[in-house]
């Protein structure tokens, strides 16, 4: 088992110093150990969380490694929070080089947000959307990298319908899920149409039964991976560690290969075909439009059309 994400991504070797991260959701799992491997690469680290004492922690554990880092609190249900937590980095003053777009989750319960979204897609999507957009100008300064974790579900969601997004009367969490990691995809293929600053590519990180998420996972599901999971580790051939399923972020957001690469879909390290409502440019545009507008973004916020 690979201990540490960067050498499981073949960048162990590589020296962020000088460079600036932010990793949202990086207080636990998956996005913690991406902090952790990119601080132990030399990079500073934002980390963006909702709980204070574990963004507290997990800085505290990167200064073990003599990484720099800072916590910003921002819960991503509110559009208002994603915006403060846009400003703070801006106001930090050391730019940013890479975004690693990590945080989401799993909710089992229909509501709405504040702004009137279905909650899921606001967290999963809407949330990295409006942050992506705010922070554009920051990254285009250093060329930065744009990294967004999707999931393998994306393919169960079918074509993205936009329909139901103001409404929760039919909610099914697994649904829910499954189309707001489809839109990860559409969005990541959209941005790198218009961001041509830099590489921006969306990833699957593995089946992880060791993450917070699995425990929100339907039922059925949940128990035939936790049987799995259960098996001796040389059995477990298609599960991840926590540490395996940071490894294509750190990836995404450290290797040289991966300088010139944009608009793709990752899974271990390498390029893979997404499903085929994840290639379709008129989707993205329309996910894109809808964005704009339900994340309220000003027209000098939005970046531009990409030449067309």
């Amino acid at each position: 088992m690979t201990e540490r994400a960067e050498v499981g991504a073949g960048v162990a070797d590589v020296d962020m110093s000088g460079r600036t991260v932010l990793v949202t959701g990086a207080t636990s799992g998956i996005g913690r150990e991406t902090a952790l491997a990119l601080g132990r690469l030399g990079a500073r680290v934002l980390v963006h969380g909702r709980d204070r004492e574990r963004g507290a922690a997990v800085v505290d554990a990167l200064a073990a490694v003599g990484a720099d880092a800072a916590f910003h609190r921002a819960d991503f249900a509110s559009l208002d929070a994603v915006r403060g937590l846009a400003d703070a980095v801006r106001a930090d003053g050391d730019g940013l080089d890479v975004l690693v777009n990590n945080a989401g989750g799993y909710f089992t319960d229909g509501r709405l947000t504040d702004a009137g979204v279905e909650y899921t897609f606001a967290v999963n999507h809407l949330a990295p959307f409006l942050l992506t957009n705010l922070l554009a100008p920051t990254l285009e300064r250093a060329g930065g990298r744009v990294v967004t974790v999707s999931s393998e579900a994306h393919r169960a969601a079918g074509s993205l319908s936009l329909a139901g997004l103001r409404d929760v009367a039919d909610y099914g969490g697994w649904e829910a899920y499954c189309r707001s990691k489809l839109a990860n995809v559409l969005f990541v293929r959209e941005l790198a149409r218009r961001y041509d600053a830099g590489p921006a590519n969306a990833l699957h990180p593995g089946t992880v039964p060791g993450s917070a998420f699995f425990r929100h996972l339907p039922g059925p599901i949940r128990t035939a991976l936790g049987v799995y999971a259960a098996l001796p580790e040389p059995l477990q051939v298609f599960t991840d560690t926590v540490v395996e399923g940071a490894e294509t972020s750190v990836y995404l957001a450290a290797s040289p290969d991966a300088r010139d690469v944009t608009g793709e879909y990752f899974e271990d390290c390498a390029v893979a075909a997404p499903s085929r409502a994840a290639r379709d440019d008129r989707a993205a545009r329309r996910l894109w439009e809808w964005s704009v507008e339900a994340a309220g973004l000003e027209p000098e916020a939005v970046l531009g059309d990409g030449g067309e």
